[in-house]
Formats: C-alpha cells, structure tokens, sequence
C-alpha cells in the first residue's frame, strides 16, 4: 500500500486549475429581455447550503445569462441526464451568442411552477431559484446565489419520502481537469456514516 511503501511522490502543474472533479453538469434556464428569446447556459454551479436550499452560479462577462439573471432575479438550475450531453455541449458553446437556445439544443422550454422563469423539459431534476447576493469576483466573473424556493423532479427520481435515488437516471458531471464527462459510479460511502447516521442528504 502507499501507507507502507512511504507518501507517494508528488508533482507541480506547470498551470494551476480549479482540478475538482466531478463538477456539476447544469443548464441555467433563464428569461431574455423583452422580444428576445429565453436563454440558456453552462454555468459553474455549486452547493452553498442545504437547509435553508441555497446554491450559486458562477457567470463570465461573456456570458449573456448573467446579466439576465440579475435583471429577473429568478432562474432554473436544470439537472441534465447523459443523454442529454449533446445538447448540453451545443449550449455550453452558445452561452455567449445571441440566439434561440432551445431551438440550437433540441430542447423544449418549459416554465417552472413557483418563479417566473423558463425550463427545460428534459431534465429529470429543476431546482427554482430566487436571487439572494450578487458578488462580483474580479477580473471577470460574477457570483450569483439564490434561494431554492421549488424543487420538481420526474416521476422515479425520488423515493415516496422526497430522497434522491442516485441510480434512477443516467445523472452526469464533468471531471474538472480534464473537460470529460463521466456518469455517477458506484456507491461508496454516505455522508453521516462515521457516527453511524444515514438521514443526510445535503
């Protein structure tokens, strides 16, 4: 084992990277201004809390969904499924182009029950978000973090008590690092389970 044959050697990147695999797959539904379409984007997405539901995205300049989300103050976080990944990618290269998105992806819009914003029929997991804090991280990003107010999944997503069945749809993220896609694996632990409890879910 590496314990018994001594610490395994080590070695510097000739350029760092925010190497955190896997890193959530989302599409960031949002409304256009007035007489353009409703746009879509890869954002980078994370977790801020889980009770109260808060998450944040991230948005470049370039990125036309950022400023539209501060605008509405309302978005959807649209979990996407492996089959997805091609639409997925179109859009993920399309977040800085004007232009009907859903038309581009081959998805359809949807609209989310609680805040005024578009979905995307598709994926299997919408989270509705309302915007809470907007900072802004130089030299070209910002920050969005909102309130999860609605959460809808389709049907065999969650069991009878609202827990997420990993395994129930073909779930995705991208190993940051190396821009590849891979599927959830196999379970190998749960949060909780070094002082023997299992009702943890964020």
């Amino acid at each position: 084992s590496a314990t018994q044959a001594g610490p395994r050697q080590r070695t510097a990147l000739a350029k760092p990277g925010p190497m955190l695999p896997p890193a959530q797959a989302i599409i960031t539904s949002v409304h256009g201004k007035p007489g353009d379409p409703d746009e879509l984007a890869v954002l980078w997405t994370f977790v801020v809390n889980g009770d109260p539901a808060q998450v944040g995205v991230s948005a470049g300049d370039e990125h036309i969904a950022g400023g539209l989300i501060a605008l509405h103050k309302a978005f959807v976080l649209n979990v996407p499924a492996a089959s997805m990944i091609h639409g997925f990618d179109v859009i993920d290269f399309s977040s800085s182009k004007p232009g009907d998105k859903y038309a581009k992806s081959g998805f359809t819009r949807g609209q989310a029950t609680t805040v005024d914003a578009p979905t995307v029929n598709e994926a299997p997991i919408q989270l509705e978000c309302r915007l809470l804090h907007t900072l802004r991280v130089p030299p070209m990003r910002t920050v969005h973090i909102a309130e999860v107010v609605a959460t809808t999944v389709h049907e065999g997503i969650c069991d009878a008590d609202g827990r997420l069945r990993p395994d129930s749809a073909a779930f995705f993220g991208m190993a940051a690092g190396c821009g590849e896609f891979f599927t959830l694996g196999r379970k190998v632990g749960h949060i909780g389970q070094s002082v023997g409890r299992k009702d943890i879910r964020y």
